[in-house]
């Protein structure tokens, strides 16, 4: 296998960057692998954009840095927010890849439960009501412990229009479209992208294979880092001996 065809690229979670991913990549330098972790836009030592992106404007931006890294034909891995990218983009640009990998992601919207449309409604009255003392307080109890989005908390400015774009989004009628071999590796104990998510995606993406960690959550680069590089090795080289 020449250098060209090892070329793996992996586009990290939300609130995450390319340091996150220094063990997982070292592994796979080690076994012969050319990986490149880039910082998204808004994350690391990357700029922010200069208005809210959408995940379709992450997968461009992809397509664009690739271009000068001379990447054809390559691995790409995508973990939480940076599997929604990747999904995207192989549906997009399938010609560009080899396989799919996708670590814990995003990209399944789950349906709203009655008490969840109900707290929604209570928000939106609850915004008519910014004046008042004290309401920036009880914004943030109520999406940290009722909403349980702390990423929104986080983040401000572009940023936040930005994640509100991002996980406003259904990727659900994307993974039929999907024409590259998948592989799909998830953390058992996983609870920010459930399970579930992981079964929906095997059943929806033609030509994919799901492996579970037992034990891990959803950062399974930091946690097994080890067992996540022998789940993408088995997978990208299967015949060769370990």
């Amino acid at each position: 296998m020449d250098i060209c065809q090892k070329q793996i690229l992996i586009l990290h979670g939300w609130a995450g960057n390319s340091g996150s991913w220094k063990q997982v990549r070292e592994i796979l330098e080690n076994n012969g692998y050319n990986v490149i972790v880039p910082d998204l836009p808004g994350f690391g030592d990357a700029p922010l954009p200069t208005k809210s992106w959408s995940v379709s404007d992450y997968a461009d931006f992809i397509f664009r840095f690739i271009q000068p890294h001379n990447l054809d034909k390559f691995y790409l891995l995508g973990h939480s927010f940076g599997g929604r990218i990747a999904i995207k983009f192989s549906v997009k640009y399938p010609e560009k890849l080899k396989t799919l990998i996708l670590v814990s992601s995003a990209g399944i919207k789950p349906k709203k439960t009655l008490w969840q449309k109900a707290l929604f409604i209570v928000a939106k009255i609850g915004r008519r009501f910014s004046f008042l003392p004290g309401h920036s307080f009880l914004q943030k109890i109520f999406y940290k412990f009722i909403v349980r989005k702390k990423d929104y908390l986080k983040t401000k400015g572009v940023m936040r229009e930005t994640f509100k774009k991002v996980i406003g989004e259904d990727l659900i009628p994307y993974l039929s479209q999907i024409s590259t071999p998948c592989l799909l590796i998830w953390g058992e104990k996983d609870k920010m992208t459930p399970l579930s998510d992981a079964y929906l995606m095997k059943k929806k993406i033609q030509n994919s294979k799901l492996e579970i960690v037992p034990g891990a959550g959803h950062s399974i680069h930091l946690e097994s880092p080890e067992k996540l590089v022998e789940k993408i090795l088995k997978f990208i080289r299967p015949d060769k001996p370990r």
